[in-house]
């Protein structure tokens, strides 16, 4: 089903690479201003290709990679290989250190309908055309997206181990992670993985923006070429894959932040109180706590003050959105329902660009925000775990958008793809 293929990544010359921790970078939907400004400094960083400045940044990031393609600041490898990537983390609390393991490689861009490679969330579009002119104008991946395939007997793991054995490089990045990029070149064994992924469909974690920026340029790239084969170099898009199967593999909560509402928090409090069991609460920092475990249940920090609300059961079969029942049953689903359609009068499709409206990870910074005045409210969820993400996507339906938060994030940095002609693998060479 999936097809992948090794890559020839551009990477920062040998001089440079000694030093790659002060190269890398978040990636483009999570750096925030004030780590941008700090990476600028630095002329080489890749925070250059991956979130160029200027009026067109797009064009920007284009010249600024010729030149370092011509300056030798960035040189393709001599052979293509498999990419093995693993970050090593720990969870706050918890002093297990967890190894997510998976491996960078292209993989075809495939169209949602075909079946191969589904998704599980919704995109925000704005996000999505700045992602297509910055590929249109450097043919160049500059971030890998992440991908999940299925497999319980672990067949790629034990060559991924001896490969890491040998890094490329090792560092430890802006979220406290270790990570480790090796490169497999055997010819056998690169095959080996291209078998294993045939058989599969992957679903995609992480980088739905940058993944329909690859698959709308393809769109693109077929129309105006009456000869399209199939096998051209803008059919393919760079992933990062790992096994749903791993035990290392986790998933975060993302809440919602809003900016402001058109009520008073008496009225907001009194229209929840039609869907949601309203119960005050004395400390805002046990908000997570109080619903952890619990299905439909949330915290709301609304102007300094604290409440859980948990849905009443009955008004459940309410939603009404034409969505299965694996997406009705997800939390965020009653939340994006009850109390941004039906509490606050944001229909559906608004709420993918709803201006005011952030996904914040940290429970702390949701505090934080309310406390300082820049929003008015927080709302608190649970994760999603990986059984509904895998139920969702086979379901063919969607979940709201931000709805996961795969950490660790991988970092940017450690190589680049091109999807140049003369810079790719096509499928014909790639074992040869």
């Amino acid at each position: 089903m999936a097809e992948i293929l090794p890559i020839k990544a551009w990477r920062y010359k040998e001089e440079l690479s000694q030093s790659i921790e002060e190269l890398t970078s978040p990636l483009f939907d999570v750096v925030s201003a004030k780590q941008r400004e700090a990476l600028y400094q630095n002329p080489i960083n890749s925070i250059h290709l991956s979130v160029p400045r200027g009026d067109k940044p797009a064009d920007t990031a284009a010249d600024l990679l010729q030149e370092w393609k011509s300056a030798g600041t960035i040189i393709q490898d001599p052979l293509p290989g498999i990419y093995v990537y693993y970050q090593y983390f720990r969870l706050p609390g918890n002093d297990r250190e967890y190894c997510r393991k998976g491996f960078i490689c292209h993989i075809k861009a495939y169209d949602w309908n075909e079946g191969v490679l589904l998704r599980h969330e919704n995109t925000i579009p704005s996000a999505v055309n700045d992602r297509i002119d910055l590929l249109d104008k450097t043919l160049m991946n500059t971030s890998a997206t992440h991908g999940l395939y299925t497999d319980p007997n672990f067949i790629l793991e034990r060559y991924m181990d001896e490969s890491i054995q040998s890094p490329l490089y090792v560092t430890e990045d802006y979220q406290g992670v270790r990570d480790v990029l090796a490169v497999i070149h055997d010819r056998e064994v690169i095959k080996h993985f291209l078998e294993v992924l045939e058989s599969r469909q992957v679903l995609l974690a992480d980088g739905h923006h940058r993944y329909e920026g690859s698959l709308e340029y393809r769109k693109k790239r077929m129309v105006a070429n009456p000869n399209h084969t199939g096998t051209e170099a803008y059919n393919y898009h760079l992933m990062y894959l790992t096994n749903t199967e791993a035990d290392d593999l986790r998933i975060l909560p993302t809440h919602r932040v809003l900016e402001k509402i058109d009520l008073t928090d008496e009225e907001f409090l009194e229209r929840l109180r039609s869907y949601f069991v309203v119960t005050p609460k004395e400390d805002a920092y046990e908000l997570n706590e109080v619903i952890v475990g619990k299905n439909w249940a949330f915290g709301l920090y609304l102007s300094g003050n604290a409440y859980k609300l948990r849905l009443k059961p009955e008004v459940h079969h309410l939603i009404d959105w034409p969505v299965p029942q694996e997406v009705k049953d997800l939390d965020l689903t009653v939340m994006h329902y009850f109390v941004f359609e039906k509490v606050l009068g944001i229909d559906r499709e608004a709420q993918r660009d709803y201006p005011g409206l952030s996904y914040v990870r940290n429970f702390t910074a949701c505090v934080s925000q309310v406390d300082s005045g820049k929003s008015r409210l927080a709302l608190i969820t649970n994760d999603v775990s990986m059984d509904q993400v895998k139920r969702v996507c086979h379901s063919g339906a969607i979940m709201p958008q931000k709805s996961t938060f795969f950490y660790p994030k991988t970092i940017c940095g450690f190589l680049f793809s091109s999807i140049k002609e003369n810079e790719f693998i096509s499928s014909d060479t790639a074992c040869l």
